[in-house]
């Protein structure tokens, strides 16, 4: 709750320092006191737009700091903070601040802290709504604004919307999971055909990994054969035959043979002509086959050449070297694969994402009856209310109405929203549309007090909800107030001394001046002085003894 306002420079305020405690704190004083200028200074720090009117006559700079405290930190606070990146010790009170600062040129600037953290305007009115809910003449948010309706009337039907949130989430996976599938299974079905011609075309082909490598060797020995083949030609001459060097030699080797053991120099020669017949007869084997393999021959280079420029072009035409040409046929293969796969496992997805929307569906329409049933409750609840504020002749409805499929969502399949009718016959119509400013926070108070605890803002406030009205409604009115401010608190800016008696603290809102200046004042009264006040504001300008009575009688009552 808001335990704290300091405001320092803004209109008539030059500084005030406020402590607020649990319970119903009323806020009162004459007309023109500047009650409007406490809740411009709350608002401002609440995010509202900053304006150069706002900063006192004769300062640059203004600020307005607000401490809230808390048991624990609520949720919808702790996750927008985190999102924020503000830190927070747990236990430490939120401090809100903004500054402003005049321009020079009619303009101003603006800068925002939580616990002295720089922030945007942006997150404190992200805070503010589950801060404080303002509920006043011309306000647009709270109870006013029918996006928070439907969620009211969930807390009040107790409904399970987690369930429904989660079911929408499951279905919504399962639906993106099979338009991906589908979309995935049209892309490659539209590719078949080509893949299949391409399938057709390296299975023809059939390449291997390194044939390249070996091809282009081959090629290259042929090549070299045919401008080696008159040199081959000669040296085969040369070494073959029986009038061949190597034939002479060998025929000298068996002569001397015969001859050898008559001396050991012919022995000696012998073996080195042994030798020489070895070395001979190996080279005579390496020139037969280099012969082999240099051997030319046109058909097979031509082969050859056929071959590889096959494979080049095929690895160029899908832009990829001729050794990975065996993988991409596999790729090939196993694409088509995954298409007879893919179209088998559509049907499954189509299964669970059909099973996936029958869940959200029937979540969703029992989710929708048990707003039907709240709904009905919470009328007749809200009706029981409205003549005790003198709202006898008006009517209130809450609206649940089925939306169009497009518009499903985690949310359900129903929008829901408070409607009234103000005179006997006439239309029901939004809160905000037809409704006078102190009806409409009379409604809002009927609706506040049939809700009860179902959530909202941690500190509520009504401004002059009690204009143009007196006596019995007034007290009405002042025993809703403090009923909803039991256990919470809640602030009302008030003219009727009947709420005012209700009050569990007890502000007065003062003007005074000084020459040229005006000054605006807030004191918190101790009992007499809240005695003096209520005189003061069943009688007038003057409080007279009885008067002072009355004031007396009022607060024994209450």
């Amino acid at each position: 709750m808001l335990t704290r306002l300091a405001i320092r420079n803004i209109v008539l305020i030059e500084a005030l320092d406020l402590t607020f405690a649990g319970g119903l704190g009323v806020l009162t004083g004459e007309t023109g006191a500047g009650k409007s200028i406490l809740l411009d200074a709350l608002g401002l720090v609440l995010g509202n737009r900053a304006e150069a009117g706002l900063i006192r006559a004769g300062s640059d700079i203004a600020s307005v700091t607000a401490t809230f405290e808390f048991a624990a930190l609520p949720a919808p606070l702790a996750a927008a903070l985190d999102d924020a990146g503000v830190e927070i010790e747990r236990g430490e009170p939120l401090l809100l601040r903004r500054q402003l600062k005049a321009d020079g040129a009619g303009g101003v600037a603006s800068r925002g802290f939580v616990n002295d953290q720089p922030v945007g305007a942006a997150l404190l009115r992200e805070l503010a709504s589950a801060l404080v809910e303002l509920h006043g003449q011309h306000d647009d948010r709270g109870l006013v604004n029918p996006r928070g309706h439907r969620l009211l009337l969930d807390r009040y039907a107790r409904a399970d919307t987690a369930g429904v949130e989660a079911a929408w989430r499951a279905w919504r996976r399962a639906e993106e999971t099979l338009a991906a599938a589908r979309a995935q299974i049209a892309q490659a079905s539209a590719d078949r055909d080509l893949m299949l011609a391409y399938l057709a075309e390296l299975t023809a082909l059939a390449p291997e990994e390194g044939e390249e490598a070996d091809l282009a060797g081959a090629r290259a020995d042929m090549q070299k054969g045919e401008r080696l083949s008159g040199d081959l030609a000669e040296l085969r001459h040369i070494w073959e035959g029986s009038d061949s060097a190597l034939a002479s030699l060998r025929g000298a080797a068996r002569r001397l043979h015969r001859i050898a053991a008559e001396h050991p120099l012919l022995t000696d020669a012998l073996e080195a002509l042994d030798r020489a017949v070895i070395e001979g007869g190996e080279a005579e084997d390496k020139l037969a086959r280099a012969a082999e393999v240099l051997h030319h021959d046109p058909a097979a280079l031509d082969r050859i050449e056929t071959r590889l420029f096959e494979l080049r072009a095929l690895a160029r035409k899908h832009v990829c070297q001729a050794d990975d040409l065996p993988a991409k046929m596999r790729d090939l293969r196993s694409q088509l694969d995954e298409i007879e796969q893919g179209e088998d496992e559509i049907a499954a997805l189509d299964a669970a994402a059909r099973d996936a929307g029958l869940d959200y569906r029937a979540r969703a329409e029992a989710l929708s009856a048990a707003r039907i049933e709240a709904a009905a409750r919470l009328d007749t609840a809200v009706a029981g209310e409205l003549a005790p504020l003198k709202l006898d002749a008006a009517r209130f409805r809450t609206a649940v109405v089925r939306l169009g499929e497009d518009r499903w969502g985690p949310g359900g399949i129903d929008a829901a929203e408070f409607l009234i009718a103000t005179n006997p016959g006439a239309d029901f119509a939004p809160l905000g549309k037809i409704a006078s400013g102190g009806e409409l926070s009379r409604f809002i108070l009927a609706l506040k007090v049939a809700l009860a605890e179902q959530g909202g803002a941690a500190t509520v406030i009504f401004d002059e909800i009690d204009r143009g009205v007196g006596g019995a409604v007034a007290s009405a009115i002042g025993e809703r107030l403090a009923r909803l401010a039991s256990g919470g608190q809640l602030l009302a800016v008030t003219h009727s001394p009947q709420v005012a008696a209700r009050g569990s603290t007890h502000y007065v809102i003062a003007k005074s001046s000084e020459g040229t200046v005006t000054r605006t004042s807030v004191h918190l009264l101790d009992a007499g002085g809240r005695q003096e006040e209520i005189a003061r504001m069943l009688s007038g300008a003057e409080v007279t003894p009885e008067a002072r009575a009355q004031a007396d009688r009022l607060l024994e009552n209450v």
